[in-house]
């Protein structure tokens, strides 16, 4: 597997449950920092999609993704809402409440 993308799966795995990182966030941490759309297709081309919670990852407003990999940003809302995730909008996470500090 190509190391970026190794990078971007490892580091999603470490969000947790109940926040969301940004795809710029996930960049950065991985040393890219120019490089969030190759994260979005990192996530996108997923081969784990139940080991790593890529439904985490949300742009840098907070808006769901429209291509979400498991079946649209409905399903993401979802399981979101499961983590107790809480949104501004119907696609807009509360980045205030749920954005991940490390």
């Amino acid at each position: 597997m190509d190391g970026f993308f190794q990078r971007v799966y490892e580091t999603v795995k470490q969000i947790p449950c109940g926040k969301v990182a940004t795809y710029g966030q996930i960049a950065r941490l991985i040393g890219k920092p120019r490089a969030s759309r190759q994260v979005g297709w990192a996530l996108h081309v997923n081969p784990e999609p139940f080991v790593t919670p890529c439904h985490r990852v949300v742009n840098r407003e907070g808006k769901l993704s429209g291509a979400f990999a498991f079946g649209g940003k409905n399903v993401q809302h979802d399981l979101l809402t499961k983590e107790g995730v809480t949104f501004v909008d119907d696609d807009t996470v509360d980045l205030a409440k749920h954005l991940w500090e490390i």
